[in-house]
């Protein structure tokens, strides 16, 4: 990652989901903002401290916070571009009979309800984070992970096929803390399995 580059925030046409309001999107749209924004800040301050090559005795405590803060803001704004990218207005539940994924998952874990089952237990579970399916691109095979904070527990070397935001900013405006079942079943409801699918094809490409 360049110190120099600017992130801009990708546009996500997702007016119109099965379940989650327009208006819960609308206020996750700039809370993603925000997270290219100061991760955008926190670079030009990381550039500044580095101008003269050089990181001073003094200088150190500022830069490692600086440097701390810039994964979990990083992370929180790719992130929330995965899990959009995985959304669509009139996605389907289900992945086709025949795609990767559904061959994957079902590689992986028996069958693909099976998958479902773990991936939708691990989104249940207490606590604000993500939960996300990686591949492996040693040996192709799905794995399901939780993730406490944007950048803690990621999985080295794995890459993210299928992210669901479950911190409570992604529901509470159309489902109770209590219902947190009842987004996931709209998560499924509004997905890009396209996306998905395009997505294990890279994991290949960069394996090969």
């Amino acid at each position: 990652m360049e110190s120099n580059r600017i992130y801009r925030p990708k546009q996500f046409n997702l007016s119109g989901l099965k379940g989650i309001s327009d208006q819960t999107l609308e206020m996750h749209f700039k809370l993603y903002e925000g997270y290219v924004k100061e991760t955008n800040n926190l670079q030009e301050k990381i550039a500044a401290i580095l101008k003269d090559g050089k990181v001073d005795q003094e200088e150190m405590p500022a830069y490692s916070e600086l440097k701390r803060r810039l994964g979990f803001e990083y992370n929180g704004m790719v992130l929330h571009e995965y899990y959009f990218a995985n959304l669509k207005r009139d996605g389907g539940g289900q992945p086709p009979a025949k795609s990767s994924f559904a061959k994957a998952a079902t590689s992986s874990f028996g069958d693909y309800d099976v998958w479902k089952a773990d991936f939708s237990g691990i989104g249940k579970m207490r606590g604000v984070g993500w939960a996300i399916c990686y591949q492996d691109p040693t040996n192709d095979r799905l794995s399901n992970h939780w993730i406490s904070l944007h950048e803690i527990g990621n999985i080295a070397g794995y890459n993210p096929v299928l992210v669901m935001d479950v911190w409570e900013h992604a529901f509470l405006l159309d489902y109770k803390p209590a219902e947190r079942a009842k987004y996931i079943d709209a998560f499924f409801a509004n997905m890009d399995w396209q996306a998905i699918e395009e997505r294990l094809h890279k994991v290949r490409q960069k394996a090969a």
